[in-house]
């Protein structure tokens, strides 16, 4: 198997984090999966593989097209909640970039925000492409940098609590890395030697429990939880002042957080 700091690190981070990342940022994970799946062309009898299924969200949406959907994720407790969630899909436990299938097994694969966890993107989409048979189609998504609204509502919150970023986290090698912008995305694709590249911005507005909003973080959920679960007390007192000073701007009569957010999609056919 083949991995990096960077993916121990991810995994580390994703353990036993299943139920947390239900109850909080599922939800805004889950937007982009039609036009996901769309990208893909997934339709009734599409041999599809979805990677990084977390808690089975665009596997469940592939078995309502009737589209024969294989699942894998690298965390049992998030191939627990698919499960239930996609009964009809063939869930398995395997890690990127190295997948326990023959070539030309399927007819595309999906990874929604996926590629942005593992450490060498570029192996990663040359193994999709590997099981993917030739005309089929590969669909990616990421979130994009500058960061959008809800993204770069942390930050704030961080900056004005006086929230020092930690310099020893894992982070991807250079020769590894590519930009968070449609350019730098189409580029990967194209430097794993995907045709037809495409990639499109994603907007919409992310509507949530203040709450499932904090309780991301505070439980572990993303580079924000990492950042968060390494606070003392009083920080993190000083955090939840900020988190309710910053985020009554995109609060909606009823009480709940309306956030504009964006995603890149990007999708290639297999050469």
């Amino acid at each position: 198997m083949t991995t990096t700091a960077f993916d121990d690190h991810e995994r580390l981070q994703w353990a036993d984090r299943a139920a947390a990342y239900q109850d909080s940022l599922a939800s805004l994970c889950a937007q982009p999966a039609a036009a996901l799946l769309d990208a893909a062309g997934v339709m009734a009898g599409t041999r599809l593989l979805d990677v990084g299924t977390g808690t089975g969200t665009v596997a469940a949406l592939a078995c309502s097209r009737a589209a024969h959907v294989t699942a894998i994720d690298a965390e049992p407790s998030m191939l627990t909640l698919a499960r239930r969630h996609a009964p009809d899909a063939d869930v398995r436990h395997a890690t990127l970039p190295d997948l326990p299938f023959t070539e030309d097994s399927f007819d595309a694969a999906v990874a929604n925000f996926v590629i942005n966890h593992v450490g060498d993107p570029a192996a990663t989409l040359v193994e999709l492409q590997r099981v993917v048979r030739p005309g089929g189609r590969i669909a990616v998504t990421i979130w994009p940098y500058p960061p959008p609204p809800a993204q770069r509502l942390w930050g704030q919150i961080f900056d004005a609590a006086g929230v020092e970023r930690p310099l020893d986290l894992p982070r991807l090698a250079p020769d590894k890395d590519f930009s968070r912008t449609r350019d730098g995305l189409s580029e990967l694709l194209h430097r794993a030697g995907l045709d037809d590249v495409r990639c499109d911005t994603i907007t919409w507005i992310h509507r949530t429990d203040p709450e499932a909003w904090w309780n991301g973080p505070v439980n572990g959920i993303g580079a924000t939880g990492a950042l968060m679960r390494r606070q003392d007390p009083g920080t993190m007192e000083r955090i939840r002042h900020q988190y309710e000073q910053h985020s009554t701007a995109y609060r909606d009569p009823d009480g709940r957080l309306a956030l504009p957010t964006a995603a890149l999609l990007a999708s290639a056919s297999v050469a």
